[in-house]
């Protein structure tokens, strides 16, 4: 398994209780508030999904499943009369209808913010750029934490501990559940994190 699919693997398992996002995933009464037991079900389920060759655990093969089935989504929708083979003009209303769609989401970008938020939203994708570099070695410590009995592959026993770890330390008080001040509080403090990373350093002091 590739460090980028196993970060992603890794990286799926903290949205149980990420705050923020989909606050309701794993919530599986929806009080809004999510207990350790919902986190590990919601852990288990995740794995099942993802692992899609069915052998117990995320590898290589089940990146290679991944893509085979996308690629076949993707050719299905580009093969518009089913005929097995894509001709020139699907090729082209494929391009149309993206062109089209593209136009779409930059007018509603232009009128949800004016120039002042766009030039905050093209620092922040600066930023972001320096995130996932960033990212990619945290996805590596968080491979080297989760894949325990160093195989390079997770097994449903090592994704769910991660996903219970998780959730521990976004448990605040310990009680056993994750409430949504809790994870406002956490994505808070992540956001004050980001912030003093992404901050300028002070000029020397002139005498």
């Amino acid at each position: 398994m590739t460090l980028l699919t196993l970060g992603a693997a890794l990286i799926a398992v903290p949205a149980l209780a990420a705050p923020g996002g989909h606050r309701d995933m794993g919530d599986a009464d929806g009080n809004g508030v999510l207990t350790r037991a919902e986190a590990q079900a919601s852990a288990g389920q995740m794995f099942a999904k993802m692992d899609a060759n069915k052998d117990g655990k995320l590898d290589a093969a089940d990146r290679a499943a991944r893509h085979a089935a996308m690629q076949a989504k993707r050719f299905a929708a580009l093969d518009a009369n089913s005929d097995g083979s894509i001709s020139k003009a699907e090729w082209d209303q494929h391009g149309a209808d993206r062109q089209a769609k593209r136009a779409e989401w930059k007018e509603k970008r232009a009128a949800a913010a004016g120039e002042a938020g766009e030039g905050k939203r093209g620092m922040r994708g600066h930023h972001g750029k320096r995130g996932g570099h960033h990212g990619m070695r945290g996805d590596h410590g968080m491979m080297m934490k989760t894949d325990t009995d160093g195989d390079k592959a997770i097994s449903q026993a090592e994704f769910e501990t991660a996903a219970l770890a998780r959730f521990d330390r976004l448990d605040a008080n310990k009680d056993g559940q994750v409430t949504a001040e809790e994870r406002q509080a956490q994505r808070a403090a992540w956001k004050a994190k980001r912030g003093q990373r992404g901050a300028a350093p002070a000029a020397p002091a002139t005498e």
